[in-house]
């Protein structure tokens, strides 16, 4: 790829106020609505009033996370503003750190999507039995490729498709919470007996409460997307903030209603047996409807996917640029778009799929994410008191600040106090190899310059070019 003498190479800034609303909306109503109600309500000890205000705190909880990125996003409105933020703030090795997270949670994050998307187009040709493992693996890849090509085009494209997807998504989950209203308001026995005596149910450990929420967080994990891609986002000091405060109040009261109706429709031993909660409770409540509902869904998380190759994407662009990735990373090809970083996700995300456990895999994307919650409080806090004077276009309340610290320590240390395991073992084994990852790439990056040379055969093989420095768009605002 050659440029013209004088012109440079960067992201484009194509996404305005309507696009991101879309693009947020479709990518936290994903995957976690129709999969997550099945882990609150088993690790709630099906305790219904706790289960709902599971769903509830977990909204807030989002809202808070939010909101307190909000402020990094708009203060350093570039890609991957958390990671750049934390790598002025707490330097190089919690920034690769808070990187090693972000990739794997992108990553395994990616692979459920998929294979739920899978499961739910198969489903139906399986009628009264579980589908096979090998076509649902088959098609959660080649859905996951298709996306990755997608992405390597254009960014209208991917926001255009997020932007259908995401009026479908509304639609289905209107029509689920509607029905549940009308059933409680027609009051039938059967509707309304399982909410009589709620209150007398067993009340769980705060162990299993902790399960619970994670399980639950999982439903509101693509609410961070804008601080990733921040630079792609037209005016975003004024943009985000409004998308976050209107977008996920929206999600909350839809996810509390929806959680309402799946417990009129089934009953919640159903539901925590049932490995497609969403079709079975169509199965019950529109059997005519079935096959419609059955393709709807899959069909309008689709691009869900094609959004969070889009958010990890940008984390290799913004770690490239850095210097803690290679070089390679950071170029784009002809539609400015980082195509290597595209496809270095994609592939990560074909190794994820080989698991298909999506209960294990949302508890360790859950855990992982809460650490690197705690990363991102601690250096907005530091950078509050080392710079009190810098400009902040938003600046969050200091209790969501706290309220996050408090929280997200609450998930960490319970767990490890109450219930030690051994897989607690293994992802404190995770988190720090991150350290050990970072100090063997620096060295290697130092003393080898085969780099180099990989570097150039990656850009004529993807006829990329390398992109404008970040700090160098903060500067031009």
């Amino acid at each position: 790829l050659t440029l013209e003498k004088g012109k440079t190479m960067h992201l484009l800034r194509a996404i305005g106020f309507f696009h991101v609303n879309m693009l947020l909306l479709g990518t936290i109503i994903g995957s976690g609505i129709f999969v997550s109600p099945k882990g609150v309500l088993k690790y709630s000890s099906l305790n219904i009033p706790v289960s709902l205000s599971i769903w509830a705190g977990c909204g807030l909880m989002a809202i808070m996370i939010a909101l307190s990125l909000t402020e990094l996003a708009t203060t350093f409105p570039v890609s991957a503003a958390s990671y750049y933020f934390l790598k002025r703030s707490l330097g190089p090795s919690a920034a690769f750190l808070s990187l090693w997270i972000k990739v794997f949670s992108h990553c395994l994050g990616l692979g459920t999507q998929t294979l739920l998307i899978a499961s739910y187009l198969i489903q139906p040709f399986y009628p009264g039995c579980p589908p096979p493992e090998l076509p649902i693996k088959c098609l959660a890849l080649a859905t996951l490729w298709s996306f990755g090509f997608l992405n390597a085009r254009r960014m209208k494209a991917v926001a255009w498709l997020q932007s259908i997807s995401t009026v479908i998504k509304m639609s289905v989950l209107c029509l689920i919470s509607l029905t549940g209203i009308v059933l409680l308001v027609i009051g039938k026995k059967e509707n309304v007996s399982r909410f009589e005596n709620a209150l007398d149910a067993e009340l769980p450990s705060a162990s299993q409460v902790v399960e619970a929420i994670i399980q639950g967080c999982f439903a509101y994990r693509g609410s961070l997307i804008l601080a990733n891609i921040a630079g792609d986002i037209k005016n975003p000091t004024k943009v985000i903030p409004k998308s976050v405060i209107s977008c996920l109040s929206i999600i909350v009261v839809f996810y509390v209603l929806v959680n309402v109706s799946y417990l009129v429709v089934l009953t919640p031993k159903e539901i925590t047996t049932s490995d497609s909660v969403a079709i079975t409770w169509v199965n019950r409540a529109y059997p005519s409807m079935k096959w419609v509902i059955s393709l709807g869904i899959p069909f309008s998380s689709l691009s869900s996917t094609a959004c969070i190759i889009l958010s990890a994407s940008r984390i290799f662009y913004s770690a490239s640029q850095e210097g803690q990735m290679p070089l390679i990373f950071s170029m784009l090809n002809d539609h400015h778009s980082p195509i290597v970083a595209v496809t270095q996700v994609v592939v990560l995300s074909t190794i994820s799929i080989i698991s298909s456990n999506l209960t294990s895999l949302i508890k360790y994307i859950g855990l992982i994410n809460i650490f690197n919650e705690v990363l991102c409080m601690i250096a907005l806090l530091k950078l509050r008191y080392q710079k009190p004077a810098l400009p902040r276009p938003y600046k969050v309340c200091l209790p969501f600040i706290f309220g996050t610290l408090a929280l997200s320590s609450f998930l960490i240390l319970t767990p490890l106090i109450q219930s030690p395991n051994i897989e607690n073992i293994y992802q404190v084994i995770f988190l720090f190899s991150g350290l050990l990852v970072y100090w063997l790439q620096a060295y290697l990056y130092q003393h080898s310059d085969n780099f180099k040379t990989i570097t150039c055969y990656l850009q004529l093989l993807f006829n990329v070019s390398p992109s404008d420095k970040q700090d160098k768009d903060i500067l031009a605002e």
